[in-house]
């Protein structure tokens, strides 16, 4: 008996390897596709208002929010023409802006000043944003503070100085606002 190679074993064990190396693509592929629409799942339902509704209702545009997962009302707008996510906050006296977001929405630090929060005192700096939209309502010149203590939060939270111009109504988990 001779030891001489056989030609179909090889073919075989270069099959398998081909196979086993499809079948690892096509899970990895799968992997990435789930990763990839459960991200995108989770930001809608952190922000179910990433593109705002507005219809006519009662003779009047009207902007309709839908709650997230723990009844917060989030939606994607914009500041000073930036897009930023903004939190819809009655209990905030002004509008409440991320330090580390500030200059990249074209706000300028004013006069030091303190707020007082739920975590106590903070320093905050005076600014004004000059236009902030959210869907189809439009509010120029809001008082708002630079908030160095918020940084890291990737959004605005927008208190009465904003609010305070814009009508709501809240009903079955939808926030109605009219400018």
């Amino acid at each position: 008996m001779t030891n001489e190679p056989n030609p179909d074993n090889n073919e075989n064990t270069s099959s398998r390897s081909m196979g086993l190396g499809m079948t690892v693509i096509a899970w990895l592929i799968l992997l990435a596709m789930l990763v990839i629409y459960f991200t995108g799942e989770e930001q809608r339902q952190a922000n179910p208002n990433q593109k705002p509704d507005t219809q006519w209702i009662e003779g009047r545009q009207t902007l309709i929010l839908q709650a997230n997962r723990q009844n917060h009302f989030v939606v994607t707008g914009k500041v000073n023409g930036h897009k930023a996510t903004l939190l819809l906050d009655t209990g905030a006296t002004r509008v409440a802006v991320p330090e580390d977001m500030a200059s990249d929405l074209g706000l300028v630090k004013g006069r030091q000043s303190y707020a007082q929060t739920a975590n106590g005192q903070v320093r905050t700096y005076t600014t004004t944003i000059y236009r902030l939209e959210m869907g189809n309502i439009v509010l120029n010149n809001v008082a708002a503070d630079i908030n160095p203590g918020m940084n890291g939060m990737n959004g605005l939270l927008l208190g009465m100085s904003a609010l305070s111009q814009i009508e709501f109504t809240q009903r079955d988990g939808q926030l109605f606002l009219v400018q």
